[in-house]
């Protein structure tokens, strides 16, 4: 029988307790009523409260700072993170791209949740949005319109325009969701590369036509226009994973 790809079981262990500490320490976060920002106990105090070695702790924390619940500052302490999606961010990223070396599935699946976040979500920005608020998602796509008539890229006029769009919901977590979903998707797009040029000006069309949408209250055309908006990215993924 091969032994080699067998992982110790002292080492899953090992893993399951990690894995219990860093729970206990976010319990204890939330039982003491710490706001981002509030300093955790010290390390001494940590070690005592939760019965564990200091090196055992050290290597938790470490692993809670990667995922942003922790911020570690040397020479003043340990701190509740601020609100971080960095790390959602680069996971979902390295999923996406490594799909990208195989059949693509994970790289269509972000791209569906991204277009069923903001077709779904479209009407209730509707609802809510003001006359200045439409003029400013107008401002994008008219930067992404000049932009793109010059040859130059809008990743930014972009960004923006999709911002924009969902900013009348006054919903914080929405758009920090929509961030991470609109910097998995750059790095796809740019891990595509030249392999599937893109037409600058026909992409800036596709905006135009969604604040068109927008602008007349017609809901169910906005949906469907933020849902063809995807077409195109899905469509490279598929003819770069079958090439």
């Amino acid at each position: 029988m091969a032994t080699a790809n067998i992982v110790p079981q002292a080492r899953f262990s090992a893993q399951a307790r990690l894995r219990a500490l860093q729970s206990d320490i976010m319990e204890l976060i939330l039982e003491r009523g710490l706001e981002a920002g509030d300093p955790l106990p010290t390390e001494n105090e940590l070690s005592a409260d939760l019965g564990v070695g200091r090196n055992t702790l050290r290597e938790s924390l470490k692993a809670l700072q990667a995922l942003g619940v922790v911020e570690i500052r040397h020479g003043f302490g340990m701190f509740v993170a601020a609100s971080n999606f960095d790390a959602l961010t680069e996971g979902l990223t390295f999923r996406g791209r490594l799909s990208l070396r195989h059949h693509g599935q994970e790289a269509l699946q972000l791209v569906e949740v991204r277009q069923a976040l903001e077709a779904g979500l479209i009407g209730g920005a509707m609802d809510r949005m003001t006359p200045e608020q439409l003029a400013a998602v107008e401002e994008s796509v008219l930067r992404m319109e000049t932009l793109a008539g010059a040859g130059e890229h809008f990743v930014e006029a972009d960004a923006e325009f999709h911002r924009r769009l969902f900013e009348p919901l006054n919903n914080e977590l929405l758009i920090s969701l929509l961030g991470v979903f609109w910097k998995v998707y750059r790095r796809i797009h740019n891990e595509l590369g030249g392999k599937d040029p893109v037409d600058l000006v026909a992409v800036a069309a596709l905006h135009r036509e969604i604040y068109e949408a927008v602008a007349a209250a017609d809901k169910a055309l906005a949906a469907q226009r933020l849902n063809s908006h995807f077409d195109g990215i899905r469509r490279r993924i598929t003819r770069a994973v079958a090439g």
